[in-house]
């Protein structure tokens, strides 16, 4: 939604600044570049838009937008929309990101979970007839590949990106690479839909492709890697899921 009067400058004029107390972690969305505010505001409603020092565009247009113009984008895979989305909208790198890390770690567990189970075709373990004990021991074999799986793929994914950046132990920047995995991954809703209306198994390997590019791009825009090295990443980590995943179906399936 276009907020009133506003527009775009360069200098900051007289007015208030984006109330942010660490700035660093906001982002030009054209270049990626650092940048003190994204805007200023003179009174409700009346904002102008700060321009980047280096690329001379408007910072961030984004602003002005509905969130479902954003997630048109970033379903389109724009590099500018997730660059929005990670650094400015939830501040990626903050210390207030715990708690957004703690909620997309729940939520993404919870919609790979339905994922087993699309796989598993476990409704029909999860039958009336059933013993209550089968019904318990079908939801723990599901939570143990889910940990499993995921534990796999997380490994992966920050090994992969430790070798390509040579980095250092280092907490926070692993947080940023976590949630921006997690985040990136909201293709994995479709897969509530897929528990109510009936789809072909196919559909679970269309989900996994825009999971692993949506994944690989969330990645470029944190580490600034090339979509190359991070698309062999995340196809790594996803194979290794896979094959985990197929393992444990084996090994459970008696």
């Amino acid at each position: 939604m276009v907020a009133p009067n506003a527009n775009a400058g360069g200098d900051s004029g007289e007015g208030s600044t984006e109330s942010v107390d660490d700035r660093r972690f906001l982002r030009c969305v054209n270049c990626g570049s650092g940048i003190r505010s994204l805007f200023v505001q003179y009174s409700p409603g009346n904002i102008r838009l700060m321009k980047c020092e280096h690329c001379k565009a408007v910072a961030d247009p984004y602003i002005e937008c509905e969130f479902m113009i954003i997630l048109i984008d970033m379903i389109l895979h724009k590099r500018k929309a997730y660059r929005h989305l990670l650094f400015n909208m939830l501040n990626l790198g903050a210390g207030d990101s715990k708690g957004i890390l703690w909620k997309s770690s729940l939520l993404y567990f919870l919609l790979d979970a339905c994922r087993f189970s699309l796989l598993k075709n476990s409704k029909a373990c999860l039958d009336s007839s059933r013993s209550l004990l089968l019904s318990f021991l079908t939801c723990g074999k599901v939570m143990l590949d889910v940990l499993l799986g995921n534990l796999i793929f997380i490994s992966v994914v920050l090994l992969g990106i430790r070798f390509l950046l040579n980095l250092s132990f280092d907490v926070s920047r692993y947080r940023q690479i976590l949630l921006a995995i997690l985040v990136s991954s909201y293709f994995k809703l479709f897969l509530v839909a897929m528990m109510v209306w009936e789809f072909p198994s196919s559909v679970l390997l269309v989900i996994d492709i825009l999971v692993i590019s949506s994944n690989a791009l969330a990645l470029g825009v944190v580490t600034e890697l090339q979509t190359a090295g991070c698309l062999g990443v995340c196809f790594g980590a996803q194979a290794a899921k896979f094959f985990s995943d197929r393992w444990l179906l084996h090994l459970l399936s008696g």
